[in-house]
């Protein structure tokens, strides 16, 4: 780790900012394996130190390498290198649950409930899944792991009628109602970018700021008849979307009288 933090080679003329001359630097050395995930980086002085650089510029350096996620700071701990994250590609033609879409890349599923309860619906929620005068919602918040990473965080929202007993959802959502015979035949989703808030950024173990997609999914019964909304946050650097289009019957169509 000494020649990582040698004041040598540093150059003020022609070499760019200091401070991305030493943000590259530790870039290469995760990149390369001399630093791997969970290595401590000394502290900022002692960096300056080394470097013969100032805090500022280091605190500059490290504070982009924590935006970028290749660095994680633990309040009272120090800075270490961040784990990689595997980029999971989801196919949006499917509906699925987190737990199956994981079972089947073979990775391990755990959730870290932050609330399961029968409460009054919001309006949002009398509306998504609509709710009459009266009607109660099961609410249930979660932070979906996979090989101990957080990926997601899940806020789903069903009628208490569908689910009178949150407490009674362990691993998989989809699972439990398929055994009561309400499991969602199909779904509609809405994607867009988001910027995670504090506690979002705190649940997901990444920068405040950090690029999210947000999924919100209203899944249907055979019936036609709603029987989930849910919200999930999903972590911009462990995520790619991916959905096959095919031209449609009439394009076809049009294409071919027009030859």
């Amino acid at each position: 780790m000494d020649a990582i933090f040698s004041p040598v080679g540093f150059d003020e003329s022609g070499s760019g900012p200091l401070y991305l001359q030493l943000q590259k630097r530790l870039a290469e050395a995760i990149s390369s394996g001399r630093l791997v995930a969970g290595d401590s980086l000394p502290a900022e002085r002692d960096m300056a130190s080394m470097t013969g650089l100032s805090r500022v510029t280091v605190r500059k350096a490290v504070q982009a390498l924590v935006a970028s996620g290749q660095l994680v700071q633990r309040r009272g701990s120090g800075t270490f290198v961040a784990p990689k994250i595997e980029r999971l590609e989801q196919a949006l033609s499917l509906l699925t649950s987190f737990t199956e879409d994981m079972a089947r890349r073979g990775k391990s599923v755990e959730s870290v409930w932050l609330s399961r309860q029968v409460t009054t619906p919001s309006p949002e929620e009398v509306m998504a899944l609509g709710l009459g005068l009266g009607d109660r919602v099961a609410r249930l918040e979660r932070v979906r792991r996979s090989d101990d990473v957080p990926l997601a965080i899940e806020r789903a929202s069903l009628s208490a009628a569908s689910l009178p007993d949150p407490m009674s959802v362990e691993a998989s959502l989809y699972a439990l109602l398929e055994q009561r015979g309400l499991r969602p035949v199909r779904a509609v989703q809405r994607i867009s970018a988001a910027n995670l808030g504090a506690r979002d950024a705190d649940l997901l173990g990444v920068p405040v700021g950090a690029a999210g997609l947000r999924i919100e999914r209203i899944g249907y019964l055979p019936s036609g008849r709603v029987v989930e909304f849910t919200r999930s946050l999903y972590r911009g650097d462990a995520y790619d979307f991916a959905v096959e289009l095919t031209l449609s019957p009439q394009s076809g169509a049009l294409e071919r009288t027009t030859r």
